[in-house]
């Protein structure tokens, strides 16, 4: 039984909301955010990723970063371009990309549920980031960066999603990426009722992305939960901001790919090794076609990979995985990368980046060899998290990215 929560939203002024707008603190480099922030003092970044008003180089987990969000924050709320909704509200969130739409509920979830295995996982977290956000929350005192989760979609949700979209929005803008963000306020009682009757009688939640966010706001609330004799389950630091979306309207893109050397070996004897394991030939396909199989870009040629019959469990939710066959058959055993969460000879590149990007990496010097994946299935997704286990680092890359700055939670 999922618990969802309406609450008091801190919203955009809606003259500021698409100056507000900005992208998830994980997804841009201290250098990105800088140039996409500009001169607009108004963009979210300068809360999300507030070393962008510090001088460059400045350690991204030092004190004076959280204070200058904190601070960053509380100026938004004290000159009105943040107001806060006076009644506990669920929103809508309606995102259009191209031809794709998703619309998910904007809710709190139950940090409970998330002990629970109410809200299931497929992604181990990391200490350092997970005290990072751990350290934003508290010293903000709100979540401002929404947990992206996922439900088996059913109609009767559906039509209570509808419903909720029947008004006019209060907001309707399109950002830099060319998505079009749509927001709906919900704030009739007897239809917040409605929704959460509905979602009760879902048995699970996935988190799709924010295991980080999700890990630490949970983190706050034992903590909260400790400090407060009078606790009762019911206090906003028991709830994280989330946008709940179906399964029928996800977007997974995949994660690539690049490492930095071929493990002491030159081109010919690297292919020599991969070839124990796969079939490999030159290709003019830069995205493999079928599951099992690759594409790798490596001395300004594109190659297609297969793995052979035999090297990978096809009956293990785990060991099928696209991500995992090239890891075990390849990345670990050929190229020596043991683990690649901290392994600082690879690294990932986001699918929405396209092959375009990996060519360049590789071509630039600063990188040997890139691999282009298949994107990894939300069926998957749900096979690994329903039996428990954990997906391999960077499986999955959701797009269009949720917008930070259009809804906050205040723990208060």
């Amino acid at each position: 039984m999922a618990r969802i929560e309406p609450f008091p939203g801190l919203r955009p002024r809606p003259d500021l909301a698409e100056k507000i707008a900005a992208p998830p603190y994980d997804v841009l480099s201290s250098e990105e955010a800088r140039e996409l922030a500009g001169d607009n003092p108004y963009s979210f970044l300068h809360v999300g990723k507030p070393e962008i008003d510090l001088p460059p180089g400045t350690d991204l987990y030092s004190d004076a970063v959280y204070a200058k969000g904190k601070e960053n924050f509380e100026r938004f709320i004290r000159e009105g371009a943040l107001v806060q909704d006076k009644k506990r509200c669920f929103y809508v969130y309606q995102q259009i990309w191209g031809e794709h739409v998703q619309v998910g509920l904007v809710a709190g979830a139950s940090c409970q549920d998330y002990q629970d295995d109410v809200i299931k996982k497929h992604e181990l977290t990391r200490e350092d980031k997970e005290r990072d956000r751990l350290r934003h929350i508290e010293t903000l005192n709100a979540q401002t960066g929404p947990v992206f989760l996922t439900y088996k979609r059913t109609e009767a949700i559906d039509r209570l999603i509808e419903k909720a979209m029947a008004g006019d929005p209060e907001n309707n803008i399109l950002t830099y990426d060319g998505v079009r963000h749509i927001f709906f306020v919900v704030d009739d009682e007897e239809l917040i009722s409605s929704i959460q009757a509905e979602f009760r009688k879902l048995a699970v939640l996935y988190v799709a992305d924010g295991h980080h966010r999700s890990a630490a706001a949970t983190r706050i609330k034992a903590q909260r939960q400790r400090a407060n004799p009078e606790h009762t389950g019911d206090e906003e630091y028991n709830f994280f901001l989330a946008v709940i979306f179906p399964d029928n309207q996800m977007k997974i893109l995949p994660y690539n790919r690049v490492v930095r050397d071929l493990h002491g070996m030159d081109a010919v004897g690297f292919l020599a090794r991969l070839r124990e394991r796969f079939t490999c030939e030159e290709s003019t396909e830069k995205v493999p076609a079928r599951p099992q199989e690759f594409a790798m870009y490596l001395a300004g040629k594109w190659y297609r990979l297969a793995a052979r019959p035999g090297t990978f469990d096809a009956a293990d939710a785990i060991a099928s995985l696209d991500v995992s066959i090239l890891q075990n058959s390849l990345l670990a055993p050929v190229l020596g990368i043991r683990d690649p969460r901290t392994d600082r000879r690879i690294d990932f590149i986001g699918g929405i980046r396209g092959t375009a990007e990996l060519e360049k990496k590789v071509d630039s010097g600063a990188f040997a060899v890139a691999f282009s994946f298949r994107a990894t299935t939300i069926a998957q997704l749900f096979s690994v998290a329903d039996a428990g286990k954990i997906m391999p680092p960077k499986s999955t890359w959701f797009e269009p990215k949720l917008k930070d700055g259009l809804v906050s939670h205040l723990l208060d």
